[in-house]
């Protein structure tokens, strides 16, 4: 039987309608606004400074060892890498002749591929996800999961990268083949009436889904249904919620972005997070 979570609260207030949100080595939170704005949050103090700026506007971001972190932003249309001292450049705007026009959220494979969702038109059906060898290089790696391409992450054993696919709604996941290739698609989960966002695993194989509308967050235990670990109908500590990710030195933090305010909150959900990859990268 899954943990029963321990209640939401205000983690930090006054970021400008943070999107994406993730733990880094380096022990700090790190989130984007929608106009370019990069925080840096402690999770202990309950505090955060804006120490970067990607020139846009902040979706989904990833971290690698050394903590620089690679932000999507859908004004820019490119993957901005912006260094711990706040600097940053481009890192890729895409596959040659199909660079990104809503680039939404990166990966990291332990290789230091990144995979990011190109979310496409909302109710286009052409979303893809791409695939961005270390120094940049990007290739269309896979157009299964094509219903507006969301948030995404890694299975815990590195077989399948799991996609939320906001329209219509549902998970789905496609096979990482030995020499790296995209493998079969498949539907995880159907979450009608909803529109999910973000995902994250915790080391049971548990899926964690934000929806950016209602405001909510599900678990899905694998093979099983989902079930509403969080439900804010008043929007008070979800507000739109976008990504979550799990941090604190034990990963037993469940950290969640509304895209829709201006918080972070946070809870305890009874389960650790599964580790994210996090490769050396050259800069």
């Amino acid at each position: 039987m899954a943990p029963a979570p321990g209640p939401l609260s205000t983690l930090v207030s006054g970021l400008d309608h943070p999107e994406g949100v993730c733990s880094a080595p380096d022990g700090h939170v790190y989130a984007t606004g929608e106009r370019g704005q990069v925080y840096r949050v402690d999770l202990a103090a309950k505090s955060f400074t804006e120490f970067a700026s990607t020139g846009g506007f902040g979706l989904g971001l990833a971290a690698d060892a050394d903590s620089n972190l690679y932000v999507c932003d859908m004004g820019v249309k490119a993957i901005v890498r912006v260094r711990p001292d706040g600097s940053s450049d481009v890192y890729s705007r895409g596959a040659p002749g199909e660079e990104f026009t809503v680039p939404n959220y990166p990966v990291f494979d332990a290789a230091g591929n990144l995979y990011v969702s190109n979310s496409g038109t909302w109710d286009g059906g052409n979303g893809s996800v791409q695939r961005i060898a270390p120094g940049g290089s990007a290739v269309v790696w896979s157009r299964a999961a094509a219903g507006f391409t969301n948030g995404m992450a890694l299975s815990p054993d590195g077989r399948f990268l799991y996609v939320v696919e906001s329209n219509p709604p549902l998970i789905s996941r496609i096979a990482i083949a030995a020499d790296g290739t995209a493998g079969a698609y498949e539907v995880v989960a159907a979450l009608p009436r909803v529109v999910p966002d973000g995902i994250a695993f915790d080391t049971d194989g548990r899926l964690y889904v934000a929806c950016f509308t209602p405001d909510r967050i599900y678990r899905i235990a694998p093979g099983g249904e989902p079930e509403v670990l969080f439900d804010d109908w008043v929007r008070i500590l979800l507000n739109a919620p976008t990504n979550l990710c799990f941090a604190g030195p034990d990963l037993d933090r469940l950290v969640v972005a509304s895209l829709g305010g201006w918080d972070l909150s946070v809870a305890d959900v009874g389960a650790r997070g599964a580790p994210l990859q996090t490769p050396r990268m050259e800069v």
